[in-house]
């Protein structure tokens, strides 16, 4: 696949480039520049980003970071089968246990909600950080949910993690989440107080979170484009005035 001409392999994390350094130059700096292209383009199209990933693994699959790409680059494109063989490779080869949530999250893509139960109360999670830890709560409380247990999934989400007035990386999510399962269980009120709260914590536009707050309060957004055209039409003449 196309590396465009100003990636050089160099903007990959220097974790990374360490890990590479046990390939010939000319290999390791091929791997990287798709590493790059995989990073730079998982999330505005996936499946371009999974194509690179391809290229990675078949050129280093003995690469932990490349496993690990390859398992995230399959997982944005819902190959959940293919993205837990990956990420458990990466986790055999490394010993830690950082992706065990997004482990669990393959395990719900797959239909499998009683498994990712299981791995959130597995003693993997005492061993992740405060990120991981409150990532492995966002997906118990989702594996609750696809087994129709909303107040289970509340009751989940609920911690000190969600009642902090700190902002962290992960609040916004763990807000928008609790907003969102008290919604569908209908405690309407609650779900705007805490969706209005995710909004204040969500400062790179992370959630719709403002979107859902603003249809609880009934407010409608119009096209200011379609509204311009719909003006143009009633200044139309009306062909009905011929004599």
């Amino acid at each position: 696949m196309p590396i465009p001409e100003d990636v050089t392999g160099d903007e990959i994390d220097k974790d990374v480039r360490q890990e590479l350094q046990s390939l010939p130059k000319t290999l390791a700096e091929d791997v990287a520049k798709n590493l790059v292209m995989v990073a730079r383009l998982i999330d505005e199209d996936p499946e371009a980003a999974y194509g690179y990933s391809k290229v990675a693994l078949r050129l280093a699959s003995r690469v932990a970071a490349v496993r690990e790409a390859a398992g995230f680059a399959a997982y944005a494109n819902q190959k959940y089968g293919e993205a837990l063989a990956e990420f458990r490779a990466a986790r055999r080869m490394t010993g830690t246990v950082d992706l065990w949530p997004v482990m669990a999250d393959c395990e719900r893509g797959l239909g499998r909600p009683e498994k990712a139960l299981d791995m959130a109360g597995a003693p993997e999670v005492h061993k992740l950080d405060k990120a991981g830890q409150v990532e492995m709560r966002l997906v118990a409380a989702g594996a609750r949910r696809d087994m129709g247990q909303l107040d289970a999934a509340i009751v989940t989400l609920q911690s000190p993690e969600l009642a902090s007035s700190s902002v962290q990386p992960w609040t916004a999510r763990l807000r928008y989440a609790y907003a969102d399962a008290l919604l569908a269980a209908g405690r309407d009120g609650e779900a705007r107080e805490w969706f209005a709260k995710a909004v204040e914590a969500d400062r790179d536009g992370s959630t719709d979170a403002s979107d859902r707050l603003a249809e609880l309060d009934g407010v409608e957004f119009t096209d200011a484009l379609d509204e311009s055209q719909d003006d143009g039409d009633a200044a139309s003449p009306e062909d009905g005035d011929k004599d």
